[in-house]
């Protein structure tokens, strides 16, 4: 009831449906179509009573099984060529008639809206008895979408197309235009006749694109199944001078994987890099703020704000790529119901994630929930369509790429090492977005033809190819070189970044170990002897062959789906 109005929703649903046989019990998401809707106008605060009108014995069953009353209708109310309006009118007076008594509002709420939303319903029902802007109130509330198109008619007297629109604009800018759904038509009883539901003052509720959809064909089953799929996937991840930019370039990796799912970013305010990155690749995302000042309570602050924003969102999967997670900061996801997934951590929140993926680091402590190695790297979607690379005798290209940040500025030394040795050819520098000499370096080697400077680049795949020796750092992008099998040295930024196993001769690379100790003379030797063996570099290339990367993410959402569809199955064991 809602202002002391008593509201009746009627779901009609016939058995003899034709473009998908007996559509309306088949079974869509893990229950029947019909039960999407009963459960929808069940779980209105405003809403008396459900019914449902139908012909069928089967719908009728399995209706009451899911909370909703039924009448019978007759055979010829059943027919094909059958409006709703003597339907709705002939199921609202049987109900009337058993239960003695009279309805204010009868709204009509079809089967083949099973994506339609309880507050979507609840709107519906509040602009129907509340005054509009005009002061008036609606006689019938009628569910739209928006429509607007550059649209086309026929003139059949003189075989001609003709525009529908003045000008040709973008969508946006077209006058408004809506279609009807079918999925709500409320009106007051007194409208409620035998050949008709209209009042007099009509309005229109816009509904989204989602919820506009009518299951009457194949086609329409199997994108609403994909939809009531869907989850809503929140990516806690960041990005700072300080951090690099890897954790959110992974992220980034796995938001474009997850297209059949709805993914937003939370990212730091105090960390505008990071926001800088997701922007630009046009992810939503929304903020919270670390930087509350110096001491306990202003951190306790943060932390407050930061789980008030994941609770507010409402997510049904959390994936953290933050490096240390906080115990606390987990345990405190979990408790409050939410499927936790953490990527590359080495904190205190393992214990407490449902899932843990570390390509990087080997774990020495093993837990259950632990998945490490080489086998869960994601790559970026541009390495997964780039050819293998084919070793070629002589080095004509060698390339620098140290990372987003690139801390101890381990590009210069090497370049300065490169142009100290016997190598004369082509010098590739990629800047990432996080490094702090930029100018300092592109005014130094401006006028040299043989060296090439970029930053921020979008097809870094490429860059790779081109290469006949790559320098980098012992992080994520060792994976994406091996997966194009190009010969490569890496020069660790720091102490973490020694425990990455997988930079080893074993797969093909060469590395130096910590690079701010690594001498520019040893740097030398090695780059020389390996521009000068052909064998070595086609070695190197063999063993990077060897390493399946291409199935990381395939791995990964393998595991988590039936992760989670036990941890689903758990909680509702729980609930009941």
């Amino acid at each position: 009831m809602y202002k002391d109005n008593k509201i009746l929703v009627v779901i009609p649903a016939r058995g003899g449906s034709k473009g998908i046989p007996r559509k309306n019990i088949r079974l869509l998401g893990g229950k029947p179509l019909i039960a999407h809707t009963i459960e929808m106008g069940k779980a209105s605060e405003y809403v008396d009573d459900v019914l449902v009108t139908t012909d069928d014995n089967e719908i009728k069953f399995i209706a009451e099984k899911f909370g909703a009353e039924t009448v019978k209708r007759d055979g010829k109310l059943a027919e094909d060529s059958i409006p709703l309006d003597p339907v709705i009118h002939d199921a609202t007076i049987q109900k009337e008639k058993k239960e003695n008594k009279k309805y204010d509002v009868v709204i009509t709420v079809q089967p083949t809206s099973p994506l339609l939303k309880t507050k979507t319903l609840d709107l519906a029902i509040e602009t129907l008895l509340n005054p509009n802007d005009d002061k008036e109130l609606y006689d019938t509330i009628i569910s739209v979408v928006d429509d607007r198109h550059l649209s086309w008619g026929y003139d059949e007297e003189n075989k001609k197309y003709f525009p529908l629109y003045k000008e040709r604009v973008n969508r946006q800018y077209l006058p408004k235009a809506y279609k009807e759904t079918g999925s709500i038509f409320a009106t007051k009883r007194e409208f409620v006749k035998e050949n008709s539901r209209l009042g007099n003052n009509i309005g229109l509720v816009e509904i989204s694109k989602q919820e506009s959809i009518d299951i009457d064909n194949y086609e329409d089953w199997w994108v609403a199944e994909r939809i009531l799929k869907k989850k809503k996937i929140l990516i806690k991840a960041d990005a700072s001078h300080e951090i690099g930019t890897g954790h959110i370039y992974r992220a980034l990796s796995i938001a474009s994987k997850l297209v059949n799912h709805e993914v937003v970013f939370l990212l730091d305010e105090a960390q505008p890099l990071g926001i800088e990155i997701v922007n630009n690749n046009n992810y939503p995302y929304i903020t919270h703020n670390s930087n509350k000042g110096k001491g306990k309570e202003a951190d306790d602050e943060a932390k407050e704000e930061l789980i008030e924003k994941i609770v507010e969102y409402d997510p049904d999967i959390i994936i953290n790529d933050i490096l240390n997670t906080n115990s606390k900061y987990t345990k405190s996801l979990r408790d409050k119901g939410f499927f936790v997934v953490n990527f590359e951590d080495v904190g205190g929140g393992v214990k407490y994630a449902h899932m843990v993926f570390d390509a990087l680091y080997e774990h020495k402590i093993p837990l259950k929930n632990l998945y490490s190695g080489h086998k869960y790297y994601i790559l970026k979607d541009e390495f997964y369509y780039q050819s293998f690379k084919e070793i070629k005798e002589d080095v004509d290209k060698v390339l620098l790429t140290f990372g987003g940040t690139d801390p101890n500025n381990l590009t210069e030394k090497v370049l300065e090492t490169i142009l100290e040795s016997d190598y004369k050819n082509k010098i590739e520098i990629i800047l990432g977005l996080g490094y702090g000499n930029k100018k300092e370096i592109q005014d130094k080697y401006k006028d040299n033809e043989r060296i090439e400077i970029y930053e921020n680049v979008k097809n870094m795949s490429e860059h790779m190819h081109d290469a006949d020796l790559i320098f980098t750092s012992a992080g994520r992008t060792m994976y994406e070189i091996a997966s194009l099998g190009v010969p490569c040295i890496c020069l660790c930024q720091n102490e973490r970044e020694l425990s990455h196993i997988f930079g080893n001769v074993e797969n093909g690379f060469i590395n130096l170990g910590l690079g701010s100790e690594v001498s520019k003379e040893e740097i030398k030797e090695t780059f020389e002897s390996t521009i000068n063996d052909y064998q070595l570099r086609q070695e190197m290339n063999k063993r990077m062959s060897e390493v399946d990367l291409k199935h990381g993410f395939d791995n990964i959402k393998r595991l988590i789906k039936q992760s989670y569809k036990e941890w689903k199955e758990e909680m509702k064991k729980m609930e009941k």
